[in-house]
């Protein structure tokens, strides 16, 4: 099964143009404080095998973290249990939209 991804520039034009997103950053603390993607929900990588079980496998999510690589790994566990989950790839380092 091919795994679904958006560049950091689609994201945002999706954003931008309106469109509701459920975004879930896996970024640790210390990097989330330096910002994140407006209305991003944040759960560390690490925290994801627990707190998964909150979110609704019914809603699409966007797993987003500093370069693609740990939220392709977040990606793939949510993908086991059923979730409809798009990496953003390049992360936030190729993020250009607003953070807060």
């Amino acid at each position: 099964m091919a795994l679904k991804e958006l560049t950091a520039k689609e994201v945002q034009e999706q954003l931008e143009s309106g469109k509701e997103l459920h975004i879930i950053d896996v970024r640790e603390d210390d990097e989330v404080a330096q910002g994140m993607i407006p209305g991003a929900m944040h759960i560390a990588l690490g925290n994801l095998p627990i707190e998964m079980h909150d979110l609704d496998e019914a809603t699409p999510y966007i797993l987003v973290c500093r370069s693609g690589g740990r939220s392709g790994r977040a990606q793939e566990i949510l993908a086991d249990e059923g979730f409809d989950v798009t990496n953003m790839t390049g992360g936030m380092l190729a993020w250009e939209g607003q953070t807060e």
